[in-house]
């Protein structure tokens, strides 16, 4: 077979099959709405199937295939997970010693034949299919069923894999890398990861933690920001399932003993969700913890995240500066990026040069220029900022102010054209002043550059499933200090159904606490008043609505419950 790095659509060219106008109008498609260049040609209907298939075979001298005159093992097809087989529209039909025979639509694809070499540990040998015979194809032969397991599902899995299809690796000396690779690629451990996976989408998890313990593994997810156990799994499965899940993340197989991080992308139902992996080396294994960074929840706007009307018109009247800086405050877990990428979702048009520093890059983002900063080649938060503002960015992400030289930095940014976002973990919007004070920078720095601060937490709705009314005690609201008659007031809670798990909760919203920087917040910053001082001044004079009051009226709006409230926010 010949090698080469054309792409289709010089091979089109080359066999007058499309024109210089036609390729040009379908990669503008495709930067628009993603997807394989082959896919979109023949859906706009500017060449054939049959003409790529035909393309690929004169000039690669390979066979085409017909994949509905083909039988293949169900063992030999699912060798590749399904996640790869829908993202890459290709299906394994033949393995003969260390070599798999892939039917498969673009066979330049050399990312596709690098990723699964490293993922199966064969050599691929391509064929040329038609798309729609691969689409037809994984959907008869991958079953990807919507239920949710149970632990007796898990159990029947477990009960394929034999003990000595599993070698439980004692010391680094005894690893057997093949040996590794070839148990964490057998069907069991490979439906087992993808079953974990789909239950953890389907129950709307944001986490899936696999903890190793003495005796067996604990998998829990986090629903609504709470850890919940799910499964419990064998010990002797360890190390494959740890094994699996690196290689998924592109991660070293042989590094036991050091954390690592990755990530992979996974499609469930015609939705693509990225997973950021972290893997921690504990006395008894291998910890896993894998985060669900799902794109969709960036689309849907800042309106839809829950915040009040007035805290929304303070937010949008911040972002539609031309210049300075926005911080967001709040612990992890806060959902600060989401709304910091729901922001640049919102600016971004081809007009803006926006850059991103990130540790790690979260969501990936097409129009948006990202960087992930590694301190271990000396590129940090400081560094990449002096870097990228060489790039005349209009926006600037700095994914978290962690020290004098960053903030410094991105400050002068901000006073120089850019408009510049960022976290820091304060608990209050007015702790953002002094926490920048205490860094080091200057008070005639923090009152010229900062625009806006916004302090956010994350408080789950009630179920509306099983929502009902109650009547609330007098003693509770006035211990509130709310001047509200009891007998006036209905409020809410969840009763627990089966939709919310039995919790009374389904999903979550953002409760925002936002302070605008106006001049007399100015003067009291370069005076270097108490983060307490702005505070009172803000609420008092700029009617800032604490966290807490932002939760109350929540509260009283029938979204939470007066528990959640009390949970996520503090006494003011």
């Amino acid at each position: 077979m010949r090698t080469t790095k054309k792409r289709l659509n010089e091979l089109l060219l080359d066999y007058n099959l499309l024109s210089e106008k036609d390729v040009i109008r379908a990669l503008e498609i495709q930067r628009k709405r993603g997807g394989q260049l082959a896919s979109i040609l023949v859906e706009e209907g500017f060449v054939k199937e049959d003409d790529i298939v035909s393309c690929f075979c004169r000039f690669l001298e390979i066979p085409a295939l017909r994949l509905s005159k083909f039988k293949a093992a169900e063992q030999i097809i699912k060798i590749i997970p399904e996640h790869v087989a829908r993202h890459y529209r290709l299906i394994c039909i033949s393995q003969i010693a260390n070599m798999l025979t892939v039917a498969m639509n673009d066979p330049l694809n050399v990312l596709a034949i690098d990723d699964i070499r490293a993922l199966t540990g064969y050599d691929v040998i391509p064929v040329v299919c038609p798309l729609s015979e691969i689409t037809l194809a994984v959907d008869r032969f991958y079953h990807h069923k919507e239920e949710v397991k149970t632990q007796e599902s898990f159990d029947e899995l477990v009960k394929e894999i034999n003990e000595e299809d599993v070698e439980v690796i004692k010391t680094q000396e005894q690893i057997d890398i093949g040996d590794v690779i070839r148990s964490s690629s057998e069907a069991p451990i490979v439906k087992m990861i993808d079953a974990l996976i789909a239950e953890s989408l389907i129950k709307r998890a944001s986490d899936i933690h696999i903890e190793p313990y003495e005796k067996d593994i604990r998998v829990r997810y986090r629903i609504d920001g709470a850890l919940t156990e799910a499964v419990r799994l064998p010990k002797r499965v360890q190390n494959a399932v740890a094994a699996r899940l690196k290689i998924m993340s592109n991660m070293d197989i042989t590094q036991r003993l050091i954390p690592q991080d990755g990530r992979f992308r996974v499609k469930l139902q015609e939705k693509e969700v990225d997973f950021r992996v972290s893997v921690l080396p504990l006395i008894f294994g291998e910890k896993v913890v894998m985060r669900a960074l799902d794109k969709a929840n960036l689309s849907i706007g800042l309106e839809a995240l829950g915040f009040l009307p007035q805290a929304m018109d303070a937010f949008q009247h911040a972002v539609t500066r031309p210049y300075g800086m926005i911080l967001v405050t709040g612990p992890t877990g806060s959902g600060k990026s989401t709304t910091l990428y729901s922001v640049l979702n919102k600016l971004n048009v081809p007009e803006k040069n926006i850059i991103t520093i990130e540790d790690p890059v979260e969501y990936q983002v097409e129009g948006i220029t990202q960087v992930q900063v590694k301190p271990d080649i000396g590129l940090t938060f400081s560094q990449g900022l002096r870097s990228v503002l060489r790039q005349n960015p209009d926006i600037l992400m700095v994914g978290e102010i962690r020290d004098f030289e960053t903030g410094d930095i991105a400050i002068k940014a901000a006073l120089t054209g850019a408009l510049l976002l960022s976290t820091l973990h304060t608990n209050d919007a007015p702790g953002a002043v002094t926490r920048l004070m205490d860094m080091g920078v200057e008070p005639f720095l923090i009152a010229s550059s900062v625009v806006a601060v916004a302090a956010q937490r994350l408080a789950r709705k009630i179920c509306s499933h099983c929502k009902e009314a109650y009547k609330i005690p007098q003693s509770v609201l006035d211990r509130l200090d709310l001047n509200i008659e009891a007998q006036k007031v209905t409020v809410y809670k969840g009763k627990g159904c089966e939709k919310c798990g039995g919790s009374g909760y389904r999903g979550r919203f953002a409760i925002l606490e936002i302070m605008l920087v106006n001049d007399n917040v100015r003067e009291m910053i370069m005076n270097r008043s108490s983060s307490d001082e702005i505070k009172r001044y803000a609420r008092k004079e700029m009617k800032m609505l604490t966290l807490r009051d932002t939760g109350v009226l929540k509260f009283l709006s029938g979204d939470t419950t007066l528990e959640e409230v009390l949970r996520v926010t503090s006494k003011e």
